[in-house]
């Protein structure tokens, strides 16, 4: 197995206890974590746009693009823990490693695009619903947003497992306030349960006036399964203290952090259906009207639109739940930022200056789309859409060197994946990159 001599955010690397011995419940609890800022990723802004207008505008038949999403998503990110816990090295640093040095920075690149991608979701959506709720103008609560760095730092002070139980209670906000518009909007039970089937209709030609299935299939999936998540994984996973000379503590460790991963992103899988599912049954028929954040917020208290349900409260509540997703995401994405930029560039900077370094970095290409169609938040909110597009085409980039990594017996020593394991994931890799290769060609 390989070794690494600088750990990967070293100020949370191996600090919080395990218990020493196997009793289930107590080792879980231990465990429970990381999993709840990986499914950030899974049900950040990006996915709004993507999931709601994919429902209003093709029903519930995309249900199926997001549960294969979920389950390639606990496939990938199964083998990013385990990357991190057997290797003690994040994906990044694992692959600057291994690779030679032009493939190193090209990867880089590509994942410093990925990340301004993401940022541009999550900082677009946490502006928008701090203009939303406070009437704040979209370029000073863009710039308010930096502050989420300084926030991160401060609450770094109080322990990481703060952080994660904060972001879990943002999670369970989210997911309270979905399951209760959805359970408002009275959606057809018969229709969701088909639509996690599979369906042909996925590659017909798109309807007048709607984006085509594969293309919000591919957006699902972009937001759905996101680069950016792998990295994260990698380095989390190892804030448990383990003994990595005993191979049954390893394997012990391997095991809850499936658990925990699992578990956490099967709660991103059921926000991004109510996401997806709210679309279908109080919007359908309405997609042109509900494409920007805004215009959900006001059809949510428009009768017309969304019928006798409609109220102002539904609004706040939705704008409550979109800040609190960005913000949630902000957090993951400055964490991201700062394990691609040490583990690619073996940056040797202190720490809070790489965060906000990175932080700054990202958020330029927002401002500048800010400053351009800063009074068109429909555009924003276009953007966004393509901005999930384009993470679904960084992602190849990500899963194979993560799918070849942890197949390599010198590498992963016994923790290697199972050889059906490494062929699933080669075989999605390959359709995901086809599927891409036609976007491109459908779009331009």
């Amino acid at each position: 197995m390989s070794s690494y001599k600088k750990v990967s955010l070293s100020e949370i690397n191996q600090s919080i206890e395990t218990p020493n011995n196997n009793h289930f419940w107590q080792n879980l609890k231990a465990f429970l974590g990381p999993g709840a800022l990986v499914a950030v990723g899974y049900m950040d802004p990006g996915n709004w746009i993507t999931s709601v207008v994919g429902g209003a505008s093709y029903k519930y038949s995309l249900l199926f693009v997001i549960l294969i999403s979920s389950i390639i998503a606990m496939q990938l990110q199964q083998m990013a823990g385990k990357l991190g816990i057997v290797t003690r090295m994040d994906l990044a640093q694992a692959t600057a490693h291994h690779a030679p040095k032009w493939l190193r920075y090209s990867l880089w690149v590509i994942l410093e695009l990925a990340l301004m991608a993401t940022d541009l979701a999550e900082v677009i959506g946490s502006a928008i619903a701090l203009n939303l709720l406070f009437k704040i103008p979209i370029m000073v609560a863009i710039l308010l947003t930096v502050l989420d760095v300084f926030l991160l730092l401060l609450l770094m002070k109080f322990g990481f497992k703060k952080i994660e139980s904060i972001v879990t209670t943002l999670i369970l906000t989210i997911l309270g306030i979905f399951s209760y518009l959805v359970a408002l909007s009275n959606p057809s039970m018969q229709g969701i349960f088909g639509g996690y089937l599979p369906t042909s209709t996925l590659f017909e030609s798109p309807l007048p006036g709607h984006e085509s299935q594969l293309t919000l299939a591919l957006g699902i999936v972009g937001a759905t399964v996101m680069p950016h998540n792998l990295y994260l994984h990698s380095s989390l996973s190892q804030t448990r203290k383990i003994n990595h000379k005993d191979k049954k503590d390893i394997r012990k460790a391997v095991r809850f952090m499936t658990w925990d991963s699992n578990l956490q992103l099967s709660l991103a899988f059921v926000v991004n259906s109510l996401l997806l599912i709210l679309g279908a049954s109080l919007f359908f028929g309405h997609a042109s009207e509900i494409s920007a954040f805004s215009q959900m917020y006001n059809a949510l208290q428009d009768s017309t639109i969304a019928g006798a349900i409609a109220s102002s409260t539904l609004s706040t509540l939705f704008a409550l739940a979109l800040l609190a997703s960005g913000q949630n995401s902000t957090i993951t994405g400055t964490l991201t930022g700062q394990i691609v930029m040490e583990g690619f560039l073996h940056m040797k900077l202190p720490q809070w200056i790489i965060r906000v370094g990175t932080r700054i970095f990202a958020l330029l290409p927002v401002m500048i789309v800010a400053v351009l169609f800063g009074h068109q938040e429909k555009t924003l909110d276009q953007l966004l859409v393509y901005s999930q597009v384009f993470l679904s085409i960084a992602l190849p980039f990500s899963i194979f060197p993560l799918i070849y990594l942890t197949s390599k017996k010198s590498v992963m020593g016994e923790f290697t994946n199972a050889k059906w394991n490494t062929i699933l994931g080669y075989v999605v890799s390959i359709i995901l990159t086809i599927l891409n290769i036609k976007l491109l060609f459908d779009i331009f």
